[in-house]
């Protein structure tokens, strides 16, 4: 396209590695920065943050492009690492323009399919379902009613009651009884639906979160509850031990989980049914990891190198 003044829009510095975050105003998680500063280490002046904030997509002649919102033409970049939560993720907005990025040609980590089944957390449970893995007993809706839904005959307590989108351990919370379920039926956002799903006792205020990178596990953490609440979250107080290796069999669920959505890289809640037996609790496409899991960011900088090199990428040589 040609300005109205005629000049032609002026192009942005290519990179050939993006991370993709969602906006400028939200600083960037402490693990993410740190990912961010690795590859730019890596990839120098080839590497970008981008922010989904900063952008501007559509179609001009006839052709897919994408621009600042200053007015400068972007190149779409070979591989794009998302560092966005999936769950509030929208469809008319943050997943349209993953979408445009893999239609212009651009690799995702993880794909805009994988994203979706994980952004919703009945959808990761149909697919892990129908692969096979353990995973509680759980009762979602679609537009029935909440009120008549704490009625289900099939809707047993207590049960664990939490957003199909929630992240960080938020819109969770235990319903001892039925009439404490129907009691806030009432009270409860209607704005997306809910799951009712089995408590599983023996893991009551301990998760596992195994940390997986192109099937291999490279990172795992136990966090706990220092109160006996039901979320075991470090953001609600939770405390966290690292365990690589102490949980093989856990870690083999979460590479079997993170293969049946489709992830490139992924955490793994896994709760606990016996003091050696798992089932899954969700999958998270964007996970978080401690300071002490230093194997994440190699494996994630191994990754996007391994999908650069699939698309015959050759790394500039640096310059003397």
């Amino acid at each position: 396209m040609v300005a109205q003044d005629g000049a032609l829009p002026a192009v942005a510095s290519p990179a050939d590695v993006w991370l993709l975050a969602r906006q400028q105003l939200a600083p960037l998680r402490r693990s993410t920065r740190e990912l961010a500063l690795a590859l730019a280490d890596t990839y120098g002046p080839r590497f970008a943050v981008w922010y989904t904030d900063e952008l501007l997509f559509g179609v001009d002649d006839g052709r897919l492009v994408l621009r600042t919102l200053g007015g400068m033409d972007l190149p779409a970049p070979e591989v794009v690492c998302v560092r966005q939560l999936a769950g509030p993720m929208q469809n008319d907005r943050e997943v349209t323009l993953l979408r445009h990025l893999e239609r212009m040609g651009s690799t995702l980590i993880n794909s805009v399919d994988a994203q979706l089944k994980t952004r919703n957390k009945m959808w990761q449970l149909q697919e892990l379902a129908l692969a096979g893995l353990p995973v509680p007993d759980t009762l979602s809706y679609a537009t029935a009613p909440l009120e008549g839904v704490v009625h289900s005959p099939h809707l047993g307590t207590p049960c664990v009651v939490k957003s199909v989108s929630g992240s960080k351990g938020g819109q969770v919370f235990l319903a001892h009884d039925s009439s404490l379920l129907r009691a806030l039926a009432g009270s409860l956002s209607q704005e997306v639906p809910f799951l009712f799903q089995e408590h599983v006792t023996h893991s009551h205020g301990r998760v596992l979160r195994v940390v997986v990178v192109d099937d291999e596990p490279v990172g795992a953490v136990l966090h706990a509850s220092r109160n006996g609440t039901l979320t075991a979250n470090i953001s609600r107080g939770g405390s966290a031990t690292l365990c690589t290796g102490r949980y093989p069999q856990a870690e083999e669920l979460a590479v079997r989980a993170v293969r049946a959505l489709g992830l490139d890289f992924a955490g793994v809640d896994l709760l606990f049914a016996s003091e050696d037996t798992y089932t899954v609790c969700e999958v998270n496409a964007v996970p978080g990891w401690r300071p002490g899991m230093t194997a994440v960011i190699p494996a994630v900088t191994a990754c996007i190198a391994r999908r650069l090199s699939a698309r015959g990428y050759t790394a500039p040589q640096p310059t003397m």
